[in-house]
């Protein structure tokens, strides 16, 4: 049986130069966008969870890298995070993991899992009172009519 491959994502700190991108390249097959802040990487491995630590082995030591995710949602629609934190920060999200009485992959998933949440009931409700303001100077069709205007000339819009 042939081992798969994993599609990884690579979030850096800042951009690579032209030399650190040469050097890293050397050893593993890396591709760049093109301000090289984000890298691709097909890793081998059994799964996903070994293919984000085989990574973080071979080149974590050689990029400022902030976290690698797996490029392409596992079957639950879920994308893999592997973040290094420094020692003072793992201490503290342990201590706040202890203290919740969780193990801190299950203290780190939930509290990002309400993060987002948060995130999206923020985002609903500025998307709520922006719509209310508008309707409160024009009228339900007329927006309506300026929203598929809006849409079709928005960038990257497919035209009807």
């Amino acid at each position: 049986m042939t081992m798969p491959h994993h599609a990884l994502d690579i979030t850096l700190t800042r951009p690579l130069t032209p030399a650190e991108l040469r050097q890293v390249t050397r050893t593993m097959p890396l591709a760049a966008n093109h301000d090289a802040t984000h890298l691709l990487a097909l890793v081998r491995a059994k799964t996903p969870d070994r293919a984000l630590s085989r990574l973080r082995r071979q080149v974590g030591g050689r990029l400022p890298i902030d976290v690698i995710t797996t490029h392409y949602p596992d079957p639950d629609g879920q994308i893999l995070l592997n973040v290094a934190f420094p020692p003072s920060t793992h201490a503290a999200l342990q201590a706040a993991a202890d203290e919740a009485g969780q193990p801190l992959p299950v203290f780190l998933y939930l509290a990002i899992h309400r993060a987002f949440a948060r995130h999206s009931r923020e985002e609903a409700n500025r998307l709520d009172q922006a719509v209310q303001h508008l309707l409160a100077h024009t009228t339900a069709p007329h927006l309506l009519a300026a929203i598929g205007r809006a849409l079709t000339h928005a960038p990257g819009a497919v035209p009807c």
